[in-house]
């Protein structure tokens, strides 16, 4: 049973079980508290303080400002699942591979629980390296947020860590590694909140998580890519301050995946110089991706060549197929978890309906295809033609793609791997276009602080960062709990950018009720891009850039509350 067979429960079955998970670890439902797992040492809020290095007088992680914030979400039942971090060896249909992955599948196993539940996730980790979890986009207590050294201490090898958080409001988002260049393996997995007095009408659901994948194809992995990557490229140089605490040896990483010999690392907010001399040159083929070009992304479309991109963790010559009846309306939840490729996605032979859009619903807008940034969702819905039909996500401005099959014939004929629907160079709709639902519009109001940011970095240093500056985990953009924010990212580079802001969603271009809630969206070259939110959730938030490479080199940042 392919993945999207595990992934396709109908409406009916929806609401009859609103908890769900494909793989093993799942654990009993229970109505109150509940017991924690006992298997191993533990950690979970409350039973150990964390405080970061930082200025004073902002609110830490789990200090009271954050407890109330997740008291006033309420208390569901409580949903016990397990997953294990750990070497794997995945099949990606036809080509396995050594890599490092949850519960031994790529993508991980799907996690579903119903808004106002409480998620009780244990994490075992059984790599060699510190990890992390983190539920990108859902606006959660801070201290379950998972940035290593700036929400809670970095889970060690043979621990595990328990992420206990109210998942309140409805909508398809993505646990991932928030460590390194952890994320460019398959340490991520497909998380959705299921709306209990669910709007939309569908007859069946489907669940396309897109990736571009280069860990143990011919001897590469991701730490030797951003080496290949940096002026003068090589593996000797821990820049120890990217999304995790530090990059181990890349012979950690490799294929053969030998043993690893503990070594320190920098702390997280060394300001290390891309020009450092270097010893050594990096091994694995040359993956730098040179002289690509998208128009839609006004400049190059990224700076890795990946020899191969998936659709629910399978190449396109052997795809997963999708079965449904002719005639079904099918909610196709779309998932970017690459690490360095926007794709532009359409279904050959149908329109798209917009729906939502990380999470948020939008009024539905119908499109041909979808220009889909690392980490962006987006939901739609499709009325399935008789026949076979390609869903092709197009890797853009690079070359190569990832394709899904719908069918509703008994056939057994495919699309050949290199399709390309003609959707794909149809009507597009850009983001900034979706008008939100009515439900979720931010109300008309005046910020009560502006926040300016540029983001800076070239291609030739390798420099990336906010303000001519590598992330420092002590530093703070400051914000009030209650306050209207208008952040204003300017763009100085040549590069497009997917940024991020944890624990919140914002209006895209801050046109108070007019924009689209997200809480990932691009920014175009020397374009400037105005975000409204609302400082309604107390803690440390990282801001940052969505290409791992762009993250892991330094363009991160922080933004605090004030006590």
């Amino acid at each position: 049973m392919s993945y999207s067979d595990m992934q396709k429960p109908s409406r009916r079955t929806l609401l009859r079980a609103p908890f769900a998970a494909a793989g093993a670890g799942l654990l009993a439902a229970c109505s109150d508290s509940g017991s924690e797992p006992s298997s191993g040492p533990q950690h979970t809020a409350g039973t150990a303080a964390f405080v970061p290095q930082g200025p004073r007088g902002f609110v830490n992680p789990s200090d009271p400002e954050v407890l109330a914030a997740e008291r006033k979400r309420g208390s569901g039942p409580v949903r016990m699942i397990r997953f294990t971090a750990a070497r794997s060896m995945l099949d990606l249909g036809g080509r396995s591979v050594h890599s490092w992955a949850y519960n031994e599948s790529v993508p991980g196993p799907l996690v579903r629980v119903t808004a106002g539940d409480v998620l009780s996730l244990t994490l075992s980790n059984q790599l060699p390296e510190k990890t992390t979890l983190h539920a990108h986009g859902v606006r959660l207590r801070c201290d379950m947020d998972g940035v290593p050294d700036l929400t809670q201490s970095p889970i060690a090898p043979g621990t595990d860590f328990i992420y206990r958080f109210v998942a309140s409001h409805p909508g398809t988002y993505l646990l991932h590694s928030h460590v390194g260049m952890q994320p460019d393996r398959a340490l991520y997995a497909p998380f959705v909140v299921d709306d209990p007095k669910e709007p939309l009408s569908y007859d069946q659901e489907w669940i396309v998580v897109l990736d571009d994948w280069v860990d143990d194809i011919d001897g590469s992995n991701p730490e030797q890519v951003l080496d290949q990557l940096k002026p003068g490229g090589s593996m000797d140089m821990d820049m120890g301050m990217g999304m995790g605490p530090g990059r181990s040896s890349p012979s950690a990483h490799g294929s053969a995946h030998p043993s690893v010999h503990p070594s320190a690392h920098p702390s997280a907010h060394a300001s290390p110089s891309p020009s450092k001399s270097r010893s050594k040159k990096p091994t694995g083929p040359d993956r730098v991706l040179r002289n690509s070009h998208s128009s839609m992304l006004h400049g190059e479309g990224g700076n890795v060549a990946y020899p191969h991109y998936l659709a629910n963790g399978r190449l396109r010559t052997d795809p997963s197929v999708f079965r449904c009846r002719p005639g079904d309306r099918i909610r196709i939840r779309i998932i970017n978890a690459g690490s360095e490729t926007a794709f532009r996605v359409a279904l050959g032979g149908h329109a798209l309906t917009v729906t939502h859009t990380d999470g948020y619903p939008v009024q539905h807008k119908r499109t041909d295809a979808l220009l889909v940034g690392m980490a962006e969702r987006y939901d739609v819905l499709v009325t399935a033609k008789d026949g076979v039909f390609p869903l092709v996500a197009l890797a853009e401005g690079k070359k190569g793609k990832a394709v899904a099959i719908l069918r509703t014939d008994k056939g057994r004929n495919l699309p050949a791997p290199d399709v390309r629907p003609a959707e794909l160079d149809r009507e597009i709709v850009p983001a900034r276009r979706l008008v939100p639902a009515e439900s979720v519009a931010l109300d008309d109001r005046h910020p009560d602080r502006d926040l300016r940011i540029r983001i800076t970095g070239t291609m030739q240093k390798y420099d990336w960062g906010f303000d001519h500056k590598l992330y420092d985990v002590r530093e703070r953009h400051a914000v009030r709990a209650g306050e209207r924010v208008r952040l204003t990212l300017i763009n100085a580079t040549d590069m497009w950018h997917p940024m991020h802001l944890h624990g919140h969603t914002f209006a895209v271009d801050g046109i108070s009720s007019a924009g689209a809630r997200k809480d990932t969206t691009i920014v175009l070259p020397h374009r400037k891009l105005v975000l409204d939110f609302d400082a309604d959730n107390p803690g440390l938030w990282m801001l940052h850039c969505h290409n791992q490479y762009h993250s892991e080199s330094g363009m991160m940042t922080v933004l605090g509350y004030k006590k």
